[in-house]
């Protein structure tokens, strides 16, 4: 099926991550008008369109959010060269390795579908061929693909997963994830969609938000591949992808987490707006009932 979008084509920029969040966790700045406090973000990038021009409205602080593949940030901040007060990621399973945080927050899910460009041929063909056989035209070369690296951020590992996914689902001939993946569709996750608006790519393997924030249409994909339903954990946990560190992550419901690394008031007013507000389902993410979910030791200031 293509997905509905609610939010007009192109109306909607990817906002510009502000990344000089260097050293300063949370600091302090005067104003023409008084003190305001700055509090610095670390994000995934699927995040950083829904932080700029959701969360920063938001908020009375102001935010200053630097934005990268997910394993890429966990990355930056294990080996000391980010140190932002908020760590937000993609991917719960970076919280345990390479980070280990004492607590984080489950707040939001998502899913993976086929985004395209309705303006070119190979965005068309994607369409005619739909959710039973969108693959075709791209294993054809019809279709010109773009996604991200899986070495750097969980988007890219989880499109792997959802080409392994897909070989058995629609039992093809050929394996999807050995067939279809090439250096050369890689793009940096805060890059991907807009390269529809340079012609580079027809379609890429994106979520479902990042899509719905800029007004693109998608063919959703069946919950047996797309990673968005707990009723499959045991069938997406099959699929897996080792990083360069050595640490092999496995498939799974796509979970984003959140923690604090350097509190104060200012920074869980920011952390709870974060994850809490109505801007995440906005901007295309979905947030279950049940959410946000914490784990471990949680001060009580950020649960109150």
């Amino acid at each position: 099926m293509v997905g509905d979008t609610s939010i007009g084509r192109r109306q909607v920029l990817a906002g510009i991550a502000s990344g000089l969040a260097g050293t300063a966790g949370c600091f302090r700045t005067r104003g023409g008008g008084g003190e305001s406090a700055t509090v610095s973000m670390l994000a995934a990038g699927s995040l950083n369109n829904a932080l700029e021009n959701g969360l920063r409205s938001n908020v009375d602080a102001t935010i200053q959010v630097e934005a990268h593949g997910s394993a890429e940030a966990a990355r930056l901040v294990a080996e000391g060269q980010k140190d932002p007060a908020i760590v937000s990621l993609a991917d719960i399973a970076l919280f345990d390795s390479p980070l280990s945080p004492e607590w984080f927050a489950e707040f939001a899910t998502n899913s993976i579908v086929i985004a395209y460009n309705s303006d070119t041929d190979g965005g068309q063909r994607l369409a005619e061929a739909g959710s039973k056989n969108w693959f075709n035209p791209i294993l054809d070369d019809d279709v010109t693909l773009g996604r991200t690296d899986p070495e750097l951020d969980p988007l890219g590992y989880r499109s792997l997963f959802m080409l392994g996914l897909a070989t058995e689902y629609y039992g093809t001939g050929a394996d999807l994830r050995a067939a279809i993946p090439t250096r050369e569709q890689i793009y940096p996750e805060t890059q991907l969609i807009s390269q529809f608006e340079t012609g580079s790519i027809d379609a890429a393997i994106a979520y479902r938000n990042m899509a719905v924030e800029r007004g693109y249409d998608y063919v959703d994909l069946p919950v047996e591949i797309d990673l968005s339903d707990p009723a499959y954990s045991d069938a997406y946990s099959t699929a897996s992808y080792e990083l360069p560190s050595g640490k092999v992550v496995q498939g799974g419901v796509i979970s984003y987490g959140s923690t604090i690394r350097h509190q104060s008031p200012a920074v869980v007013d920011v952390f709870n707006a974060h994850t809490t507000s109505q801007y995440l389902s906005e901007f295309g993410f979905v947030v279950p009932k049940d959410y946000p979910r914490f784990t471990a030791n949680v001060p009580h200031d950020v649960t109150d």
